[in-house]
């Protein structure tokens, strides 16, 4: 079993969109012997890869959902799963990392990094996953990896170190040059299946030994044997290897391996690496909260014998029902066994365990520790914890970025509206940066997501996997309002209508709170409010944070302080301090001059430097403050801080004034006060609205 759990990996594929995950993990999976064939992304031949099985990830050439599968390496196991680029889909990345031992990083050896490698990597660091970089289309014009790796140190402070060096650049691509035992390796047969390995030659020879020399010097600060063996020249593959496993298992070093998937190169030295470099279950320490010890952290075992505890990391509904995909940290999980959902504590029975293969299932009759399977007929959300009943743990939970965009849907028809709640449904159990509501004010259904495209992809799946046809409105954005200084209260509830009344009387101040959705401080001293209703204020206040008053959106960034008020023997009841509490925070919050404030995103534009003047004037229209501009050969990237108001329908304008050559990525940055023009023409069309309906 020991040998069993030193011998699995558990790796993720991530990268920048268009950076070749998708292909590197179908020839991963050809030269595993898992498929027999290899098909391209977007492939002429209609079928698309394997790992990209939905009919809109085949049309767009584009991963929407992570996708798993395993395969076997020489006496490895290794679990993958492949996730998308877009930062659209950026959960899917989360939750994949969330349960991965290890990663790889793919970067375009033309784009070096990129605005989305920035993401994944945040999240491989948020996650502490150990990773090594694979630096793929090296048979690409312009390719160089000794500037990729340039920018893995500066932009990332990675400590990557070359294992390879290319063999021929560009058209002249043949294979790699490997540092460790010194050899040159080429790629030859049909696809890459041969491997051929000669003497270094002549015209590389120089830069291989001052590269080898770079490599020991880094990898032998994490072995006292191998700097030993340096003096003594007595340096052996095994130590090398070694030292630089210990290194990228404690996050300090990058190793960092060259290839093109698409043209069969490099391919099986990845896996070897992923072998060699990248943690079993055993290298990896999880926790998780005993919730019967009030919380305390407790270190799980990787052994088959102990209680079972298993996180659900990501739901789908399949044809034949919920699939929940698991990872099992701790026991063994049988076929027809009782497990019990912590959050719930509701009972399951486990009809079918399931090892996936991008969409293809096979059914086993148990699986243990380190294993990642999914379940059938298993009620959950994403993110809760299961165990056999006899300990009662918790595992954390992973990120989930908030929603920055939301669009209004309606249904043609009753029909349509039946098939679209089942949609909503289900897209809002298995995506949790999805979201919907029903907005009583205007009696729409409104979606909120990540992006554009995110939503474009749920309105499209909705027409083709429920028939449910919609129409969109204009996306809505999601403005804020607070307030920019201090304002005091002092606000007496009094209501008298025979019997027993109501009063409550609640003294203080509001001051802004920046960086912070609502803080509520209590000053309270020598019983002017009985301790019973403090929650009562605190509740009231936050009553009032649902709908400001300047606009009716949401109030953040707002600190609430009571320091004195007064109480009632008889009148003064929960409800009388909650009243209170509201007339008191609407007497301050006008007081306090509330603002407007607006999502900004951080966006990227990459193009052809020869657009670089289209690419500024596309942005300058748009309110958008340029961060940053840098040149890499003959492309340019230029980071910038657009409001989210703006960016609507920028795909388009992007494209035909760069002839469709540039890209763009954005993601939430930080909310910002709106300009006074502006805000007051939003503040009009919301009330507005308001008097349509009234």
């Amino acid at each position: 079993m020991q040998n069993d759990l030193e011998k699995l990996r558990n790796i993720g594929i991530s990268a920048h969109i268009d950076s070749g995950k998708t292909t590197l993990t179908e020839r991963m999976l050809y030269y595993t012997h898992r498929i027999h064939a290899i098909h391209d992304v977007k492939g002429k031949d209609g079928v698309g890869a394997t790992m990209d099985f939905m009919d809109l990830e085949k049309e767009r050439g584009i991963t929407i959902q992570s996708a798993a599968t395993y395969c076997n390496w020489k006496d490895y196991s290794i679990n993958i799963i492949d996730t998308p680029g877009h930062v659209d889909f950026t959960i899917e990345v989360e939750r994949a990392l969330r349960v991965l031992d290890g990663a790889i990083l793919v970067l375009c050896a033309v784009g070096g990094v990129q605005s989305q490698s920035v993401t994944v990597d945040r999240q491989m660091v948020r996650y502490q996953v150990p990773r090594i970089a694979f630096i793929n289309k090296c048979d690409r014009t312009g390719a160089d990896p000794f500037r990729v790796v340039r920018q893995l140190r500066e932009k990332l402070n990675h400590n990557a170190v070359f294992l390879q060096i290319p063999l021929g650049m560009e058209s002249d691509h043949q294979g790699v040059i490997d540092l460790i035992r010194m050899k040159a390796i080429s790629f030859t047969g049909e696809h890459g299946e041969l491997i051929v390995e000669s003497e270094i030659p002549a015209q590389h020879l120089d830069l291989a030994q001052s590269q080898r020399e770079e490599l020991l010097d880094a990898v032998s600060l994490f072995s006292d044997e191998l700097t030993e063996a340096i003096l003594e020249e007595q340096v052996t593959e095994e130590l090398v290897h070694q030292a630089i496993r210990r290194g990228t298992l404690s996050l300090q070093l990058t190793p960092v391996l060259l290839g093109s998937a698409y043209k069969n190169k490099g391919v099986q030295a990845l896996l070897d690496a992923v072998a060699n470099y990248l943690p079993s279950p055993l290298d990896v320490s999880t926790t998780a909260l005993d919730l019967e010890q009030e919380e305390t952290q407790v270190t799980l075992k990787n052994a088959t014998d102990l209680p079972l505890v298993m996180l659900a990391f990501k739901l789908e509904v399949s044809r034949y029902g919920q699939l929940t995909y698991v990872r099992i940290y701790q026991g063994t999980l049988q076929k027809g066994a009782s497990i019990v959902n912590v959050r719930s504590g509701k009972k399951s029975k486990v009809g079918r365990i399931i090892r996936m293969h991008a969409d293809q299932m096979e059914d086993i009759e148990s699986a243990h520790v380190g294993n990642i399977v999914a379940l059938f007929g298993i009620d959950c959300a994403s993110g809760d914890t299961f165990t056999d009943g006899r300990v009662n743990y918790a595992m954390s939970s992973m990120h989930v970025p908030e929603p920055v965009i939301s669009l209004a849907i309606k249904p043609k028809d009753n029909k349509a509206e039946m098939h679209m709640s089942k949609a909503l449904a289900r897209f809002t159990k298995e995506d949790p940066t999805f979201r919907t509501y029903l907005d009583e004010e205007t009696n729409e259904t409104i979606i909120c997501g990540m992006g554009e495209l995110h939503l474009d992809v749920y309105v499209e799946r909705m027409r083709r996997e429920y028939q449910a046809e919609v129409t969109t409105g204009m996306p809505k954005v999601a403005y804020r309002e607070t307030i920019t200084r201090p304002a005091d209260f002092n606000y007496t509830h009094k209501k008298q209508t025979g019997g027993s009344g109501q009063f409550g009387r609640v003294a203080g101040f509001l001051e802004p709170n920046p960086g912070n959705d609502y803080e509520f401080v209590n000053q309270i001293t020598g019983g002017a409010i009985p301790s019973e209703f403090i929650p009562s204020c605190d509740k009231g206040f936050q009553a009032c944070l649902k709908k400001g008053s300047l606009a009716g959106f949401p109030i953040v960034g707002v600190k609430a302080t009571i320091n004195d008020g007064a109480a009632h023997s008889v009148d003064s009841s929960d409800l009388a301090f909650q009243q209170a509490a509201i007339g008191a925070f609407r007497e301050a919050y006008s007081k306090a001059q509330p603002v407007l404030l607006e999502p900004v995103m951080r966006v990227v534009v990459e193009a052809p430097s020869e657009f670089q003047g289209m690419v500024l004037g596309t942005l300058n229209q748009r309110r958008g403050i340029i961060v940053s501009t840098s040149e890499d050969g003959s492309f340019t990237s230029v980071e910038s801080e657009v409001p989210l108001a703006e960016m609507f329908g920028y795909s388009t304008v992007l494209r035909s004034a760069t002839q469709g050559k540039a890209e763009f990525t954005m993601e939430f940055a930080r909310y910002n006060t709106v300009p006074k023009n502006i805000a007051e023409q939003v503040i009009k069309e919301q009330k507005e609205k308001e008097n349509q309906k009234s």
